[in-house]
């Protein structure tokens, strides 16, 4: 049986909807990119970089959406998520060395580099079950 998930508090309701409020648009985007012709007419052209920020202030609204989520909650809620980030963000980053070295050393294939947000997210997801301590 699937019992729904309830948001315990305001601020984390107001984070689920601001999170899909700048997620869904930006994988709508992505999808887009991937799987259709959409916007080969525009590419290497300067109207590209508009494409390019367009895409990019979604990822800004996710870290202001996550930035208030810990702003409004309490001071344990806070230390935990504030670990979570870190954690998500120093393994993200491990992982982005490492494959770009092994691009300029072990002639590893090219990773598009808008790919470290889903990692970084992932990362998080990763993490997250295991940090349950702000200490």
């Amino acid at each position: 049986m699937s019992e729904k998930v309830k948001s315990t508090t305001p601020a984390h309701r107001r984070y689920i909807t601001r999170m899909m409020a700048f997620t869904v648009p930006y994988v709508a985007i992505c999808v887009a990119m991937m799987t259709t012709n959409a916007f080969d007419e525009i590419m290497g052209k300067p109207i590209a970089w508009v494409l390019a920020a367009v895409v990019s202030a979604p990822v800004i609204g996710q870290i202001w959406a996550f930035l208030s989520f810990m702003h409004e909650s309490d001071e344990f809620v806070r230390g935990v998520m504030t670990k979570q980030f870190v954690l998500a963000t120093g393994l993200t980053l491990g992982v982005a060395a490492f494959w770009g070295f092994g691009e300029s050393f072990a002639g590893a294939p090219h990773i598009q580099t808008w790919l470290v947000l889903p990692l970084f997210w992932a990362m998080f997801g990763v993490v997250s079950p295991f940090i349950k301590s702000s200490k």
